[in-house]
């Protein structure tokens, strides 16, 4: 259970990093970049912790599976992206697979 926790974490962070990228305008702003690249080092830190214990697929899968969903659903709440159904529907469907490896891993 301790490395679904940190898998977790990792991918709150990888969100984290997603969504700074905007802010750094492409690596041209410092403070900003460096905080995109911490986050990036502590996402995949704390994956490969989590990857001591769990299936290296399911752990790769879960944690870019809700980095893409948080980016997705960051996008619509802040950056004014659509939210078109369809849009809506494909990332109900991210969440399903991110559920389905989870609670088909042992």
């Amino acid at each position: 259970m301790k490395s679904w926790l940190i898998l977790f974490v990792a991918a709150g962070f990888e969100i984290v990093w997603a969504v700074g990228l905007k802010s750094t305008l492409g690596f041209t702003k410092l403070w900003p970049s460096i905080g995109v690249i911490a986050a990036m080092a502590i996402s995949m830190w704390l994956l490969a912790l989590a990857a001591r214990e769990l299936p290296i697929g399911t752990a790769y899968a879960v944690w870019t599976g809700i980095g893409a969903v948080g980016t997705a659903i960051a996008g619509i709440l802040y950056f004014n992206e659509s939210a078109s159904l369809a849009r809506l529907a494909c990332i109900v469907l991210v969440i399903a697979g991110i559920t389905g490896l989870k609670f088909l891993t042992k």
